[in-house]
């Protein structure tokens, strides 16, 4: 599949070539995806659904047009480019735009399963109901709303008029489920979740008792009253505080103006525990790939470390704006252009465990889920206020639950304010592709009654 994609990205260059580009790049992909729904014992829904496609981008006297269709065939590769090179003609100029300077790819073993090929419809839906009697069978579950088998296989190609061609072929697979626990008022939800490269690697019975755990833990929870204190947020809490930052760090946020993190590079962010990546050709990563969305070879790019801002993420157009080399940082599919955006975010992890950080936290708040993040975040400020739920802290072991609490802050502020990270990490598929620890903040405001 992949030495046909590429073949078919080379011609779409020929193709825009011979309608008057004076350069031009083509991305042709091939993604098939399938979703298994089940409730209450049943299969509620399986669906099956794919994508096949080109985008060609055409450069002209420096102007950049853009053009994308699914007619693969010869005829269909000319209309693509003919548009992809008229748009190009009339466009505004872009003294940024055109094709990376170095174009590569990164070898980046494991990307693709052989055992995906393998698993048939029915070992998945039993992988889907498994996920859903483990969580059902925790004592206190008084529902399971959704547990859900996801797959996707594919390949993308890319070609350019300066001779680079390459491909490559990916498989994913993972698997949720929803659980709550206690009655009316009471009522509480947990989420579990797993990903691999292939269904085999899936343990449902994990995924379904964590969804359970999480629900449990939460009944009987009751709003504490309002101060300042420790706060420890969990794995799920920190990957989304962390998915949200590495979008603050992507170049076009910079010079749009609208980071706090504008203007600030070497500055100290965070505490000198935090240190926090972005990359793309990591073995295991969600996002992974030899290359970007351009060509550019992917690679791994330190964004805070030793408390400092390292850097931000760059394509090839914000780098030209910068003066600055390109991060492997375009993503795109055949339906757009590339644009500049984190691949995998990894928090490096610490050395205390869970429990150690409790420890060291002595009285103040667990945090395991919060609300309205990308809402009650002003990234050119940082400050946020965002609803949460968790277990309070007492003497450095777990409480009660709590919930309907705000914590706030500015983000600068609680990263500077991280006094350790958790030693257990994992991949966190709520916010982007995160790999994300337990972090200790030092001090947070928790509004309650």
């Amino acid at each position: 599949m992949s030495a046909d994609l590429e073949a078919l990205a080379r011609a779409g260059v020929e193709a825009a070539l011979a309608a008057g580009a004076g350069e031009a790049e083509a991305w042709c992909e091939d993604t098939t995806s399938r979703q298994i729904r089940v409730y209450d014992g049943a299969v509620e829904s399986l669906s099956d659904s794919g994508g096949r496609g080109i985008g060609i981008r055409a450069f002209l006297d420096g102007r950049v047009g853009y053009a994308y269709g699914t007619d693969l065939g010869p005829e269909g590769l000319r209309t693509i480019a003919s548009t992809a090179a008229s748009v190009a003609a009339v466009a505004d100029p872009d003294e940024y735009a055109g094709l990376p300077e170095v174009c590569g790819a990164t070898p980046v073993e494991g990307l693709e399963s052989p055992a995906m090929a393998g698993f048939s419809t029915e070992r998945k839906v039993e992988l889907a109901l498994a996920v859903e009697r483990a969580a059902r069978s925790r004592p206190g579950v008084t529902q399971v709303e959704n547990a859900v088998y996801s797959d996707s296989e594919g390949a993308a190609a890319i070609a350019n008029s300066g001779g680079f061609s390459a491909s490559y072929a990916t498989t994913r697979a993972w698997a949720y489920a929803s659980a709550f626990a206690g009655d009316g008022e009471d009522l509480m939800t947990g989420l579990g979740v797993g990903l691999a490269r292939d269904p085999a690697a899936l343990d449902p019975e994990a995924i379904g008792v964590e969804a359970a755990e999480r629900a449990l833990a939460l009944v009987g929870a009751r709003q504490p009253p309002g101060r300042r204190c420790p706060v420890v947020l969990d794995t799920f809490v920190a990957a989304s505080f962390a998915g949200f930052i590495g979008g603050m760090l992507s170049a076009d946020s910079v010079q749009r103006g609208r980071s706090l993190f504008a203007g600030r590079q070497g500055e100290e962010v965070a505490g000198p525990s935090f240190v926090l990546v972005d990359e793309g050709c990591h073995p295991d990563g969600p996002a992974s790939a030899p290359f970007d969305g351009e060509g550019s070879p992917t690679r791994r790019t330190s964004l805070i470390e030793d408390g400092r801002l390292a850097g931000f993420l760059y394509d090839t157009r914000t780098a030209r704006k910068d003066a600055r080399e390109t991060t492997g940082n375009a993503g795109r599919g055949y339906r757009s252009a590339p644009s500049v955006g984190a691949t995998n975010l990894l928090v490096q992890p610490g050395h205390a465990s869970l429990a150690e950080l409790f420890a060291q936290a002595g009285d103040g708040l667990y945090v395991t889920d919060v609300a309205g993040l990308h809402s009650g975040v002003n990234p050119v400020s940082g400050t946020f206020s965002v609803g949460a739920s968790g277990r309070l802290i007492e003497g450095g072991e777990l409480g009660a639950p709590v919930r309907e609490i705000t914590i706030a802050g500015d983000l600068v502020g609680m990263l500077r304010d991280i006094a350790a990270v958790g030693s257990e990490d994992r991949w966190v598929p709520l916010a982007g592709s995160v790999r994300a620890a337990p972090l200790l903040l030092g001090e947070m405001a928790m509004s309650g009654s």
